[in-house]
């Protein structure tokens, strides 16, 4: 393979981002899935960093637990009389939940995946089209992170430590190195921290 091929076949490969809110401890929820500490006070600034992420975004990935609240919650977000920021952007934007349990998805604009999932992402990786955004379920990020298919790690961080509950880099079997690509601190104390995956 050419030089120049291997370079158009790199630019062509899809991004996977994560976006997950966490602890200073690094816990995605309480020990009983409490999500109570999380800040949503957020000022403009930090509303326009998630619309940048966003933006190129036209996939987004979601294990079924989290698919269950997550799909109806932005779907009443949307029709609510006051719609959320963000809302058109997340209901319009095709889904596709990973799941073993069900073989048809019961939502629209929603695709089910049941093959393994590094297949299952890699195919989604090589197609064309824009960026893959993964949100939590611990199992599902997890997972992803463990196989090294996270791109971009985008870490929200609350101003909080929890002594206890869900983390998602526990199942790890070596360590990740990442890059910091940019640190930003908001006016709720919530730090946004941009790792790439170094390779």
């Amino acid at each position: 393979m050419s030089k120049r091929t291997i370079a158009f076949t790199y630019r062509t490969m899809r991004t996977l981002k994560l976006q997950v809110q966490l602890s200073v401890d690094g816990y995605i929820a309480g020990p009983n899935g409490e999500m109570d500490w999380l800040v949503w006070n957020w000022d403009d600034a930090l509303k326009a960093y998630v619309g940048a992420l966003t933006e190129p975004v036209d996939t987004i990935l979601l294990g079924r637990k989290l698919a269950e609240g997550f799909i109806p919650a932005w779907d009443a977000y949307l029709n609510s009389p006051e719609p959320v920021d963000g809302a058109q952007k997340m209901v319009e934007t095709p889904k596709v939940v990973f799941t073993k349990t069900i073989t048809e998805s019961p939502w629209e604009n929603v695709a089910v995946a049941n093959g393994e999932l590094v297949a299952e992402i890699t195919a989604l990786k090589q197609q064309t089209g824009g960026d893959l955004i993964a949100y939590g379920g611990g199992t599902f990020v997890s997972s992803l992170i463990e196989a090294g298919l996270i791109d971009e790690y985008h870490l929200f961080v609350n101003p909080v430590a929890l002594g206890q509950g869900m983390p998602i880099f526990k199942s790890l079997a070596q360590q990740q190195p990442l890059t910091l690509v940019k640190a930003t601190a908001f006016a709720c104390g919530i730090v946004v921290l941009h790792y790439t995956l170094r390779t």
